[in-house]
């Protein structure tokens, strides 16, 4: 996909690893925020060597790193069950798995998981807790899935209209695919501006709107059924954007940054991160 008549949005720095400096141009086509210059193949590995990298350990040094992991066993389980409110239990593809977690607890709940990860640490963990991992997506069979998620990774890959294709294959006729991915519309997105973590260049390469996500999929014969909130991750991201724009955690009003974004998204609909649950238009 070439996504034409891009314009500035903004000079965003990359506070986690490199230190460098990107910009986000805005697709007025599709309310999307596109990384630039994207980082090619070879080179975009080394934006992920960071032992501050918390998706990709299990790590619990600090109590932010035990607080983030407190948190996320109470989403696991609520992520379990809305997948069951989609689907009877089946075949589940998570992509980007992580350090497995998630795969665990929905495979004890009596779904058929399969994983992909590409971070080779992360998959080393994952496999150890039992996860079965596919090597790649062009090696699962087509229609396979009743169920793919994706948690927070649609806005890594580098490739998105090729992944957008490959996931409506893999999806059964009557399947359901699960994104969540930050929003750059949301308040603490517009309060933190240039200090906002989920921008989290250049490993993040797409920022994405409603818009986009509706309209990216549409391309592909599925539409929109759903968005729902993610209040626990204006808290989170509030914290990071602290540290970035202050040089450290300020708890108390990380706190209040992200409540008032979860109160203003009562009225505006625009969370700090979506989950959206998209199905094919033909069934």
């Amino acid at each position: 996909m070439i996504f034409q008549n891009n314009i500035f949005y903004k000079k965003v720095k990359d506070y986690s690893v490199s230190q460098e400096v990107f910009e986000l141009h805005h697709n007025p086509e599709y309310d999307l925020l596109i990384t630039f210059p994207k980082p090619n193949l070879e080179d975009l590995p080394r934006y992920y060597e960071s032992d501050d990298y918390i998706s990709h350990t299990d790590g619990k040094r600090t109590l932010f790193e035990k607080v983030y992991h407190l948190v996320k066993s109470i989403a696991l389980k609520n992520k379990v069950k809305l997948i069951n409110a989609q689907s009877e239990k089946g075949t589940l593809l998570d992509i980007g798995a992580g350090t497995g977690e998630f795969l665990v607890v929905a495979q004890k709940d009596g779904w058929q998981t399969t994983g992909i990860e590409p971070n080779s640490k992360a998959k080393a963990i994952a496999e150890q807790k039992g996860v079965c991992f596919a090597a790649d997506l062009a090696s699962l069979e087509s229609h396979s899935f009743d169920v793919i998620t994706m948690w927070h990774v649609l806005e890594h890959v580098p490739n998105l209209d090729e992944y957008l294709v490959e996931l409506h294959r893999l999806l059964k006729p009557q399947g359901t695919i699960l994104i969540a991915v930050p929003n750059f519309k949301s308040f603490d997105a517009l309060f933190y501006g240039k200090y906002w973590a989920a921008f989290d260049v250049p490993r993040h390469i797409w920022h994405f709107s409603k818009t986009s996500i509706e309209k990216l999929f549409a391309r592909q014969s599925m539409y929109l059924a759903a968005v729902l909130p993610m209040k626990f991750d204006s808290y989170y991201v509030s914290l990071l954007s602290e540290k970035y724009k202050t040089g450290s955690m300020k708890f108390i009003r990380a706190f209040f940054v992200g409540l008032k974004s979860n109160l203003s998204g009562r009225s505006t609909n625009e969370y700090s991160s979506h989950i959206y649950i998209l199905k094919n238009t033909k069934n």
